[in-house]
C-alpha cells in the first residue's frame, strides 16, 4: 500500500487546471497498478480537490480530512460545494478534527495529520517561500522535507495562479 498525501495551491487560474491535472495523472499513474494506493487530502479547492479526483481516476482509496468540524459551512464556497460534497461522499474514510472552527491552527494540525499518513508527498506549488501566516502550501512542504518524506512538485510550465505574478526562473 502507497499513501501520497497532496498540498497545493487554491488559486489555481483556469488555464492551469489542465496542465495540474494532466501533472498529477503523470505522477500519479505508476501507482494506479497498486491496488492500495491510498490518497490523503482536506479537499480543498484547487489543487486538493484535483488531486482527490485523480486518485479516484485510477481506482485508488481516498481519505478525506476535514480541518474543522465547521470547515463545510465556513470555507467551502458555493462554486465549489458540490465538488467538495461528490468527493467527500467518494472518500472511504472522512476525518474530521475536533477544531471546532476553521483557522490557522486547523490547518495546521491538518497538514501535520497528512505528512504522518502519508509514505510520499505531492505538493502543487509554484515553489514561492512560505507567506509567513502558517498552514500553506510552502510550510507544509518544509516540514515533509524536514522529516525526508519524498516530494513529487508539479508546478507545469505555464501554471499561474489567479492575482500573482508568474514565477519567473
Amino acid at each position: 500500500m502507497t499513501t501520497i498525501a497532496v498540498t497545493g495551491h487554491m488559486d489555481l487560474t483556469d488555464t492551469t487546471v489542465p496542465l495540474v491535472r494532466r501533472g498529477l495523472r503523470e505522477v500519479l499513474t505508476p501507482y494506479s497498478a497498486d491496488t492500495g494506493l491510498v490518497g490523503v487530502s482536506c479537499i480543498a479547492q484547487g489543487a486538493d480537490s484535483l488531486f482527490a479526483q485523480a486518485v479516484l481516476d485510477i481506482g485508488g482509496r481516498l481519505i478525506a480530512l476535514i480541518p474543522s468540524r465547521d470547515y463545510r459551512q465556513s470555507q467551502v464556497k458555493p462554486d465549489h460545494a458540490g465538488v467538495f460534497d461528490r468527493l467527500t461522499d467518494a472518500a472511504t474514510e472522512v476525518v474530521v478534527l475536533e477544531h471546532e472552527t476553521a483557522n490557522r491552527a486547523a490547518y495546521e494540525d491538518a497538514n501535520r495529520i497528512l505528512l504522518q499518513r502519508a509514505d510520499r508527498l505531492v505538493a502543487v506549488w509554484d515553489g514561492k517561500p512560505p507567506s509567513g501566516k502558517g498552514g500553506g502550501t510552502a510550510d507544509t512542504v518544509a516540514e515533509a522535507r524536514a522529516a525526508g518524506l519524498p516530494i513529487d512538485v508539479i508546478w507545469p510550465s505555464g501554471a499561474e495562479r489567479r492575482g500573482r505574478p508568474p514565477l519567473r526562473t
